[in-house]
């Protein structure tokens, strides 16, 4: 399979088959996401949309890719999709905690995360949009994969661990919304067994950022992104010495495993 990162959040997978499934859809405020993942020919080239939370930075560019791919499915937990389907959403596919979305060549199960959730909060008065929620991605003859979505640390990391295996693991680890560095790390030591961990929710620095102009406003905007610039160096440096294999992802980059 091959992983693609697409922001501080937004990440694409592809399948042994060429199935595309795209994590968490921001891309008019992402500075992190290249302008060639920005094409109507990339929106049309997206099978499943898999969305965490309904906060912005996570769900607010699903309406322009659905503008290119109206048929493409949508999955989101139970509340969110509700909204989704009452706004016009075609395609949603409501999940709940524990449950399984089976693909060609992928069971998705929706697990839990510890996480606020609201939708369009950036428009006016925020929608209750249920809890938040991370994913275990088991490919066909490949990888198991764990999605943690933002999320604080918590014990049912382990409960995940052991129930379906995943070998690798996207952690959020920014800290202020989400755990940290400090945190993310406990979680690999003490409650995952993966042999690869992916650092995430971490935003870029100016001369990392693909777009550094948008940088530039979603930082007036929303000053604290600033605290969660370049953290993926320090979850490296909290699981120097051990077993467990970190890559640092560029925005924009993809790696094969």
């Amino acid at each position: 399979m091959k992983i693609t990162r697409l922001g501080h959040a937004m990440y694409l997978f592809t399948s042994k088959s060429g199935k595309r499934y795209l994590i968490d859809p921001f891309f008019d405020m992402n500075p992190g996401c290249p302008d060639e993942y920005q094409t109507e020919e990339f929106m049309k080239s997206i099978d499943t949309v898999f969305l965490t939370h309904g906060h912005f930075d996570h769900t607010s560019g699903l309406e322009k890719l659905l503008v290119h791919n109206p048929q493409c499915t949508v999955v989101a937990q139970y509340e969110l999709a509700m909204i989704l389907m009452q706004d016009g959403v075609k395609n949603v596919y409501p999940l709940n905690f524990g449950g399984t979305f089976e693909l060609e060549d992928v069971a998705a199960t929706m697990v839990q995360a510890k996480h606020t959730s609201s939708y369009k909060e950036t428009e006016g008065t925020p929608i209750y949009a249920g809890e938040s929620a991370g994913y275990v991605f088991d490919f066909s003859d490949d990888h198991t994969l764990y999605h943690s979505g933002d999320t604080a640390l918590m014990m049912d990391m382990k409960l995940i661990q052991e129930v379906y295996e995943p070998n690798i693991a996207i952690l959020s680890s920014s800290g202020q919304f989400t755990m940290g560095p400090k945190e993310a790390a406990y979680a690999v030591k003490n409650l995952l067994n993966v042999e690869t961990v992916i650092p995430s929710h971490t935003f870029p620095t100016k001369e990392t950022a693909p777009q550094p102009e948008t940088l530039d406003g979603l930082v007036e905007a929303f000053p604290v992104v600033q605290n969660m610039m370049d953290k993926d160096d320090e979850l490296a440096n909290e699981l120097a010495g051990t077993n467990t294999k970190v890559i640092v992802m560029g925005y924009g980059e993809e790696v094969e495993l």
